[in-house]
């Protein structure tokens, strides 16, 4: 602020030229001094969740090193049948992945979680929908290691059955509830063969079977145990909504040779159909995908049935930016998620079955139209 004279020349200002700022001025520096220290901490400061991204891809058909790493002298084939005769494979069969930033032990900033949200490749999920309250994170790495497991049987048995191999398959008892109806009768090991008098292939046959018998009524449940066959009677009771017997049910299975799967710290059921895509490629003598680069994802069961997973919006990013694949196998009950979301240059089919899938990789084999088979739609 300048002063001036009746002659309009400057006047010295009393305190020699400086003008002591006003308290209403400090106050105010001092509060965006604050304001922005308070936000450096929130941002630093660990979030209720976690960041879901792409993670590391890998070709069913090649090794078991991740898709773009460095070659590795100690490589293996990812799918090894050493029994039987294979084929030449083309191209690529990539299974996806997604990599989770954060546990309960260390979980993403806000500021991770700030940049994470504007990222269309990335997703931010409440940390107890991954790693519900009460579980360790070593607990939860466990449980997806057996899912791992579970889903390389059951891609190998959905592949057999595909090709037309018969062997013993069976859905068994591997756990009791207690206090249910199902402890008092049924034991661990017990094969279930049928439900009111209709066979009994898969799980989710079985998980049918019991729904449409409802509660308030026995179901008729055939049974093989120690070899011998026979009929309990069980009434279902309904849990979160679920019609259920109060047992966990899983496949017991024997193949007719060996089909080895390498693929380590990798968890979850979400690459059965790839497994299973990459045995049947294996096993016969034309090229599934006609040598060109296919990604996809989706659990599967022994009769070839593909089901829903999660982290489908990152793995189809994986899948064109990593893999550089231009056709994506998804789940069909997750074109919801697919639609709207789909990155440029990929297209997406939607499969229910092996089945499906074969035909979708036929027509890309065979350079034919694929505009007659389903697809997620684009938005």
């Amino acid at each position: 602020m300048t002063l001036f004279t009746d002659d309009d020349r400057p006047a010295p200002l009393p305190d020699g030229g400086r003008i002591a700022p006003s308290r209403r001025t400090i106050v105010g520096w001092v509060a965006i001094a604050v304001a922005v220290v308070l936000a450096i901490v929130l941002a630093l400061a660990p979030a209720p969740f976690v960041i879901e991204q792409p993670g590391p891809v890998f070709n069913t058909l090649g090794t078991d090193q991740a898709v773009g790493s460095p070659p590795s002298g100690d490589a293996k084939p990812l799918i090894s049948i050493p029994s039987k005769t294979t084929y030449p494979t083309g191209g690529s069969l990539d299974l996806l992945t997604v990599s989770v930033v954060g546990n309960p032990d260390q979980s993403p900033s806000w500021w991770n979680i700030i940049q994470a949200w504007f990222d269309p490749s990335r997703a931010v999920t409440p940390i107890d929908e991954v790693f519900p309250p009460g579980t360790t994170t070593e607990q939860s790495n466990a449980a997806n290691a057996a899912l791992m497991v579970d889903s390389q049987q059951d891609a190998i048995a959905a592949a057999l059955n595909q090709l037309g191999y018969h062997f013993p398959q069976a859905v068994a008892v591997k756990q009791l509830l207690p206090g249910t109806p199902a402890a008092k009768v049924l034991k661990t090991g017990d094969e279930i063969t049928s439900v009111n008098g209709e066979s009994i292939e898969s799980v989710a046959a079985l998980r049918k079977a019991v729904n449409a018998n409802g509660t308030g009524k026995a179901a008729e449940i055939g049974i093989v145990r120690d070899g011998a066959a026979s009929t309990v009677s069980i009434t279902p009771t309904e849990t979160q909504g679920q019609v259920v017997l109060g047992i966990g049910a899983g496949m017991d299975y024997t193949f007719p040779f060996d089909v080895n799967i390498e693929l380590n710290n990798v968890g979850g059921p979400s690459a059965g159909q790839m497994f299973a895509l990459g045995i049947i490629d294996k096993l016969t003598p034309d090229k599934l995908n006609g040598g060109k680069k296919v990604a996809g994802t989706g659990t599967i069961d022994n009769v070839g049935t593909i089901g829903p997973i999660g982290g489908i919006r990152q793995k189809m990013y994986a899948a064109r930016d990593t893999g550089g694949a231009s056709y994506f196998l998804a789940p069909a009950s997750n074109c919801d998620e697919v639609t709207g979301h789909i990155p440029a240059g990929l297209h997406v089919f939607a499969v229910k079955t092996l089945k499906d899938s074969l035909a979708v990789l036929q027509a890309v084999s065979s350079g034919s139209s694929t505009a007659k088979l389903p697809t997620c739609p684009a938005s």
